[in-house]
């Protein structure tokens, strides 16, 4: 039987004065899923490169990276997750988490709107029968 999650999506921005291989690490380390991330190389504001990193993950890899997300999340952050769920779920039962990046780096996941690991994991249509909200609160369990 396959898994409640279809894929997770992990994008993130690497500034120049970025290590990159410090921001792959602490994503493949809340993950626990190592995978070969598509680049883009952008140009930032003032003519610095920014690369701008996607992950893709679907099956068993985007499961067991979600399992690995929510067991590394405090019970504070699932908690908070939990109370604001709704706001974090959009019109086709995706949920989209922001992480800030640089606490990541540093092994501690906090929620961010500014420079963040966005993370969209998206549910198997038919496991979502009571809706998305009830779905993910189950799989985080907050409370």
């Amino acid at each position: 039987m396959k898994g409640p999650i279809q894929s997770v999506e992990v994008t993130y921005l690497i500034h120049a004065t970025e290590d990159p291989r410090k921001v792959e690490a602490a994503v493949v380390e809340v993950l626990g899923v190592e995978s070969k991330p598509e680049t883009e190389g952008l140009e930032g504001h003032f003519g610095n490169l920014i690369t701008k990193v996607r992950v893709h993950l679907t099956g068993e890899a985007a499961a067991t990276a979600f399992r690995a997300l929510v067991a590394r999340m405090p019970q504070s952050l699932r908690r908070g997750i939990s109370e604001d769920i709704d706001s974090l779920i959009d019109e086709h039962s995706a949920l989209f988490l922001r992480f800030d990046k640089q606490l990541q780096i540093r092994g501690t996941l906090s929620l961010a709107s500014g420079d963040a690991v966005r993370v969209k994991v998206k549910p198997r249509g038919f496991m979502v029968k009571g809706g998305a909200v009830q779905f993910f609160s189950q799989l985080i369990g907050g409370a």
